[in-house]
C-alpha cells in the first residue's frame, strides 16, 4: 500500500471513529443537534487533520531538503525541486483532510436520513454504528488482500474498532445520564 493510500485509509478511519463518538455522545439530544454536532466535529477534524498532515509533512520535507542543501552547499528553496516538494505536501494535506471528512460523514448519514424518512433516533444510532463498523470491516478486508493475510480476520479486527469505539462512547454517554 502506497503512502497516499495509507493517508486515505488513516483519515477515513479517524473521521469515522471520532464522529461516531460524537453522534453517540450527542444521541440523547434532538436529532438536529446530533447532526450539527456530527457535521461540526467532522469538519473540525478534517481541517485539523489537513493542517496537521501539512505541517508534519512540511517539517519532514524541510529536514530532508536541508540535508541535501548542506551536502550540495546550495539553497534550493527557489528551485523547481522546492516547488514540487510544496505541491506534494499540499496534496498530502488535502488528501488527509478530505478522507477524514468523507469518513466523518458516514456516522452522521443515518441521522440525516432519519429526518427525511422519519425513523427514530435509536434506529439512526444503530444504523450509524452498523454503517461505521461495516465500512471499517471493508477496509480491513482490503488490508487483508493487500497484505496477503486472512481477509475475514483483517476485516473483523477493523470492524471491531468501530464496535469498541461505540461501546466506550455509549458507556460514557449512559454514565453521564446517571449524574
Amino acid at each position: 500500500m502506497g503512502f497516499m493510500e495509507r493517508q486515505v485509509v488513516r483519515g477515513f478511519i479517524d473521521g469515522a471513529l471520532s464522529v461516531l463518538g460524537v453522534v453517540i455522545g450527542a444521541s440523547n439530544a434532538e436529532i438536529s443537534i446530533v447532526i450539527s454536532a456530527g457535521i461540526g466535529g467532522g469538519i473540525a477534524n478534517a481541517i485539523s487533520n489537513a493542517f496537521g498532515a501539512f505541517s508534519a509533512e512540511m517539517v519532514e520535507e524541510e529536514i530532508k531538503l536541508s540535508e541535501v542543501e548542506k551536502s550540495m552547499l546550495l539553497d534550493l528553496r527557489k528551485t523547481e525541486i522546492y516547488k514540487e516538494i510544496r505541491k506534494k505536501v499540499m496534496l498530502r494535506g488535502i488528501i488527509d483532510g478530505t478522507s477524514t471528512a468523507f469518513g466523518s460523514f458516514l456516522p452522521v448519514f443515518p441521522f440525516i436520513l432519519s429526518l427525511i424518512v422519519g425513523y427514530s433516533v435509536n434506529l439512526a444510532l444503530a444504523l450509524s454504528v452498523g454503517l461505521t463498523a461495516t465500512s471499517l470491516f471493508i477496509i480491513g478486508v482490503y488490508y487483508g488482500i493487500v497484505s496477503k493475510r486472512n481477509i475475514l480476520i483483517s476485516g473483523a479486527k477493523m470492524g471491531l474498532m468501530g464496535v469498541v469505539t461505540a461501546i466506550a462512547t455509549f458507556a460514557i454517554e449512559r454514565g453521564l445520564r446517571l449524574i
